[in-house]
């Protein structure tokens, strides 16, 4: 979402005592303050909300002069590639000061706090009245900013009734992992509202009427869910502090840097074994020949595959040793890539010596690198470019940047939105490819 946030404002106020949210999310940018909903009253002086702080600890306050309701987990969240389910349940009837309010995550209950105010019994908090709401932003006044980086799936808000997360969510009985209900048997009462149900839709998909606008930005649909968990760049891994690239747009777009050096990055999952497909399209930038897209061990840079601007391909072998294939050691003529030509990179584990295959713009480059000595082994996505280079990757999202992608492709495991058709037998990179 980056810099996108939606707005809605109720018809009138609604149970200011008991209410719930529910709502899946992704994270992508760490260690800043980001706002999942945030609603404000510039005149009376108050400001409810739910957020990250910058030490990633994830919050939900009510203020009025002070804090009627403040709780700070203990927990951080800093998991780039998963999806949470949060739960917050809210019933200021409650005798105890601890039931008032809840905070669950993924199913459980969180308990330890390193801020707990709690609200007065019977107190009507701020939340869920007549004013208007936001989801991904901190709004005051006409002031915006705080705006939640990652993407969000299945919001609900629930007005007159505290449910649990078990309402929500489920645990599988074969993974024993939290697994989202897609249509909760809930009561919404009057003010309540389910949008994001399905992709980008901000209609509500309640009984309600109570539809959201896009009030800044650009909200951008994604293949990426909590049941089906995308490959995305990694922000947690760099090869030295002094070369962090720049990755944004879901972690789907890496920018490299002003300085004369080697910017990298790797995805967020890795196999061992299944053949997997994912797409870069060659965005902008002044050192577009020193552009490298493939894959490495994750033991570090000294084994992976890549195919560079340049017509050459090359891998480094496990013993460090590097073998490359260009345009005088075959018959065929690789070409050069430019700026706006989609790079296509299929990469099968299964076969006896594992094998690269590249594309570009749907038409292979070259085919079936072997890949000696990686049997076995664990690779991930990975792109490097020396100086100001881009990249927009599409691991299966369907989108280059916040660009649909123009035709889609055809694709056998309905796994993934690509560009270009998938290789027969290939799939996107995701939790839902690991397991077909």
């Amino acid at each position: 979402m980056a810099s996108t946030y939606l707005t809605m404002t109720p018809a009138s106020s609604g149970n200011r005592r008991t209410f719930t949210f529910s709502f899946w999310f992704k994270r992508s940018k760490l260690s800043s303050n980001q706002n999942i909903y945030n609603q404000y009253n510039s005149s009376n002086g108050y400001n409810s909300a739910i957020l990250f702080n910058s030490s990633d600890d994830f919050i939900i306050w009510d203020y009025t002069n002070a804090y009627q309701l403040n709780l700070i987990t203990d927990r951080k969240f800093r998991d780039v590639n998963a999806w949470y389910h949060a739960v917050i349940a809210v019933d200021t009837t409650q005798a105890t000061a601890s039931n008032r309010a809840k905070i669950y995550i993924n199913g459980v209950q969180e308990t330890s706090f390193s801020t707990a105010t709690y609200p007065s019994q019977n107190l009507d908090l701020r939340i869920n009245e007549y004013q208007p709401q936001q989801i991904g932003v901190f709004r005051y006044a006409s002031t915006n900013g705080n705006f939640f980086d990652g993407s969000m799936s299945h919001f609900h808000f629930i007005d007159g009734t505290a449910y649990d997360a078990s309402a929500f969510g489920e645990t599988d009985a074969t993974t024993g992992e939290w697994k989202i209900k897609t249509s909760p048997s809930v009561t919404y009462g009057t003010n309540g509202y389910w949008i994001l149900k399905d992709g980008n839709t901000i209609t509500d998909s309640s009984p309600n009427s109570n539809n959201f606008t896009v009030g800044g930005g650009t909200l951008t649909k994604t293949e990426d869910n909590p049941s089906s968990v995308m490959c995305t760049l990694n922000p947690l891994w760099t090869l030295e502090s002094t070369r962090v690239p720049t990755l944004t747009l879901g972690n789907n777009m890496f920018s490299g840097g002003s300085s004369s050096t080697w910017y990298q990055t790797i995805g967020t999952l890795g196999f061992s074994s299944g053949k997997y497909y994912w797409e870069a399209k060659y965005n902008a930038g002044t050192n577009l020949g020193k552009n490298l897209v493939g894959a490495i061990g994750i033991d570090g840079v000294s084994s992976g595959v890549f195919y560079e601007k340049t017509p050459s391909v090359f891998y480094k072998n496990e013993d460090g040793g590097e073998t490359r294939v260009n345009n005088s050691q075959s018959s065929g003529n690789y070409g050069t890539l430019a700026q706006n030509d989609i790079l296509g990179c299929a990469i099968d584990m299964d076969a006896s010596t594992p094998t690269a295959t590249f594309y570009k713009n749907g038409s292979a480059l070259v085919s079936n690198v072997s890949l000696t000595g990686f049997a076995g082994k664990t690779i991930v996505p990975a792109v490097s470019t020396y100086s100001s280079g881009e990249f927009q990757m599409n691991f299966g999202n369907g989108y280059f940047g916040t660009t649909a992608v123009s035709s889609a492709g055809t694709n056998a495991s309905g796994n993934g939105i690509f560009e270009y058709d998938t290789p027969t037998g290939y799939t996107a990179l995701s939790t839902k490819g690991l397991n077909l």
